[in-house]
């Protein structure tokens, strides 16, 4: 056999991206760790210019849900390692990096599922699709679009490895004078969004007071046991 690797390979592939996602998370922290864990959770996916095109999204209505490959564009590096700390362990185990999800690989990219909410014909600036679930920031660059097929997606017998069921949900608590403060179609996705604890794995400090941005507004909290508090609404 013929072991020889292409010299197109060699060089690499250039890809650009056809779309980019909007929602409410200008950084990384906050945003879920896998899609679908808040499906209340909107955005929008708005494509490139080259891509705005009707034609392109023929059919993608009769889906209810998409796959999305997209990049890791804020943790791209030069260089990778073979292993990383999964925050699943607690950030105190190394892993090969194959056997997770880190964002830190020799190519930063990135897959999710997330449900199809609506195709937006009309949009100012071409089609776009509305979505729920995603585990992206805003901006991220999106390279595919590829729709969901629950008959060959979706594997009954798969084992988890060292990431079974997702960890129980903590009970959040928003004061109404907060809450008042927060856009009433955000609520239920930042109260999602809070109940996954958003903190590194390895910090269980009930004294500290952590942070994120979402949408237009920054949120404090502080969790102690099972429960959070936000604190402050910015």
């Amino acid at each position: 056999m013929d072991t020889t690797v292409d010299d197109t390979l060699e060089a690499g592939f250039l890809m650009r991206p056809i779309a980019r996602m909007r929602c409410p998370f200008g950084e990384k922290f906050g945003v879920p760790r896998q899609s679908g864990l808040v499906e209340e959770l909107r955005g929008e996916i708005r494509f490139e210019p080259p891509y705005r095109n009707r034609d392109a999204l023929r059919g993608l209505e009769g889906f209810s849900h998409l796959w999305l490959v997209w990049v890791f564009h804020q943790a791209a590096r030069r260089d990778w390692s073979p292993t990383v700390r999964p925050p699943r362990l607690g950030g105190n185990v190394r892993m090969g990096v194959f056997a997770t999800r880190s964002p830190f690989r020799p190519n930063p990219i990135g897959l999710s599922a997330v449900k199809l909410d609506a195709i937006d014909y009309d949009a100012p600036l071409g089609p776009l699709l509305r979505v729920r679930g995603a585990d992206l920031m805003d901006g991220t660059p999106i390279l595919d679009i590829k729709p969901y097929l629950p008959y060959a997606d979706r594997i009954p017998e798969a084992s988890e490895g060292f990431a079974p069921e997702p960890e129980a949900a903590l009970d959040v608590e928003i004061p109404e004078n907060l809450l008042d403060r927060i856009p009433p179609i955000h609520r239920d996705a930042l109260r999602g969004v809070l109940a996954q604890d958003p903190r590194p794995r390895y910090q269980s400090d009930p004294a500290r007071v952590y942070g994120f941005r979402f949408g237009e507004r920054e949120i404090r909290f502080r969790v102690e046991g099972e429960t959070l508090t936000v604190t402050e609404v910015e």
